[in-house]
């Protein structure tokens, strides 16, 4: 996909919530079940594509599995990795950032930071190929202790100079993100930039959790955030961003249909909207596929545009002059 032609866009593609498990080509993750002898009790397209509607995160989740059972190697997430790269530059994406939990690649012996290395080289070769400005972020999961997020925040700083960012990601009704705080108080101390899965699957308790006890910059999804006025104005104040992802918002249930999504109005209200894929394989979609599904304007595109190159964590073109005005 690497020679495709990136796709029309009126400003450059930037995408700051992309899972690499969830963004593994199809025929990548039949080619790599073959290498490795798993055996695919159903066309690879139905195990790794969720429906429309899942009807819950949990749900979600599961379509998942089967790429996170082949990408237990150097080679298999080093493929994967410069892979999204080349999807990202024929989606007309200049700048990606994908995120990752190595703690969930450990099961036939890869250590954590083998797992980091293997993702950032796989970046870096698709960089090459084709000049996409790449970040990664390492992801701690809420069902996990907090001794394992530590250890996820540790290896992020055994590779500071690979990894631009530490997400918390997972369920937020049924784990909370305080245990974690000391994953991210070291986070903090290093200088490296978070963000936190919240106001998905939970209401806008969790976001406050994310700002104001885990420091969070950027909010992965946040559609939940809404009806919270207080919350809005932080937000919108202090310039934390919105990463959203409306084809998995959907798919999730957690907005229920494309045409409730929050994202026009709040960007229209003056947050710093963001849209992203989420997962390109699971969701079935495209950055451009996201936009249009939106039917935003140009100008609409180009201030979600301008809202995400500002709020990049490892871009060395991002401006940092984050937009205050209004979209059109």
């Amino acid at each position: 996909m690497s020679g495709a032609r990136p796709a029309p866009s009126p400003v450059p593609r930037y995408e700051l919530h992309c899972h690499l498990d969830g963004s593994v080509r199809p025929g990548t993750v039949a080619d790599l079940a073959r290498e490795q002898g798993v055996t695919l009790d159903l066309p690879v397209e139905r195990l790794v594509t969720a429906p429309p509607r899942c009807g819950s995160l949990s749900r979600f989740l599961t379509y998942i599995d089967v790429p996170l059972q082949v990408l237990q190697t150097p080679d298999a997430l080093h493929r994967a990795a410069r892979e999204l790269v080349e999807d990202w530059n024929a989606d007309g994406v200049v700048y990606g950032e994908a995120r990752f939990a190595p703690q969930l690649h450990t099961r036939r012996g890869m250590s954590l930071d083998e797992a980091v290395e293997a993702v950032s080289h796989g970046l870096a070769a698709g960089r090459r190929i084709t000049g996409v400005r790449t970040g990664l972020l390492l992801c701690c999961l809420r069902h996990q202790t907090p001794d394992e997020s530590l250890a996820v925040a540790e290896v992020a700083l055994r590779h500071r100079d690979e990894v631009a960012g530490l997400d918390l990601a997972g369920d937020e009704r049924l784990h909370p993100a305080e245990p974690h705080r000391p994953a991210f108080d070291l986070a903090h101390g290093a200088g490296l930039p978070c963000t936190v899965h919240a106001g998905e699957a939970a209401g806008p308790a969790g976001v406050w959790e994310a700002v104001d006890v885990l420091g969070a910059r950027r909010i992965g999804h946040g559609v939940r955030c809404a009806g919270d006025g207080a919350l809005l104005e932080r937000l919108r104040r202090d310039r934390i961003a919105l990463e959203m992802c409306p084809t998995s918002n959907v798919q999730t249930g957690a907005v229920p249909g494309l045409e409730n999504h929050p994202a026009t109005r709040l960007l229209a209200a003056g947050l710093a909207v963001t849209i992203s894929t989420d997962t390109r394989t699971t969701s079935a979609t495209t950055l451009a596929r996201e936009f249009a599904s939106l039917r935003w304007s140009a100008g609409q595109e180009r201030l979600a545009q301008a809202h995400a190159a500002g709020a990049a964590f490892a871009d060395p073109l991002a401006t940092a002059t984050r937009p205050h005005d209004r979209a059109p």
